[in-house]
C-alpha cells in the first residue's frame, strides 16, 4: 500500500536527500543527518540530530522513527526513544535522538543515513475502567515468566 506524505524542506535541509526506500521490499525509508559539520558521538553520548524536514503525516497514521540495523550492529549507535513517534498533528522538524552504545567514538557526516521512518496506521482506543479483567492462563506473570 502506498500513501502520499507531504514534506517541507527546511533551510538547513538544502542538499539533503529526502527519506527514501533503499530496496524494493524496505519497510522503512532512510532519514539522513542535516548537520553542518562533523558530529562525533563518544561512547555513552547522545545527540539530537536534525533531519532538515518536517512532514504532514496523514490523519490516522503515524511516522515511526526506528534505528538502522547496520549502525546498531557495526557501531552500537541506535535511536534512543525507539520507536519515536511523529504524530499526524505535528508540523515541526523531525529530529532523531542518537546514542552511541558502542565502545568507540562514532563520526557522523552531513547526509549520513541515521534512522528509518516507517509510516503506519494508528488504531485509537477508548479506555474503559472495569472492576476486574478477564482471566487468562498467563495471568499476572511477566518479565520472563514464559521462559527465556
Amino acid at each position: 500500500m502506498m500513501i502520499e506524505l507531504a514534506f517541507k524542506r527546511l533551510p538547513h535541509g538544502t542538499g539533503i536527500e529526502p527519506p527514501r526506500y533503499e530496496s524494493k521490499g524496505a519497510a522503512g525509508a532512510d532519514i539522513r543527518a542535516a548537520i553542518d559539520e562533523e558530529l562525533v558521538l563518544q561512547p555513552g553520548e547522545r545527540a539530537l540530530v536534525p533531519s532538515g524536514f518536517s512532514f504532514a503525516v496523514p490523519q490516522d497514521y503515524e511516522m515511526q522513527i526506528r534505528p538502522r540495523s547496520g549502525l546498531a550492529a557495526l557501531h552500537g549507535v541506535t535511536v534512543l526513544n525507539t520507536p519515536g513517534t511523529v504524530d499526524s498533528d505535528y508540523r515541526g522538524e523531525v529530529k532523531i535522538i542518537l546514542i552511541n552504545l558502542g565502545a568507540e567514538a562514532f563520526r557522523l557526516q552531513r547526509g549520513d543515513r541515521i534512522a528509518q521512518a516507517v509510516v503506519a496506521p494508528v488504531t485509537r482506543a477508548s479506555y474503559v475502567e472495569v472492576a476486574d479483567l478477564e482471566a487468562t492462563v498467563r495471568g499476572e506473570g511477566g518479565f520472563g515468566s514464559t521462559g527465556v
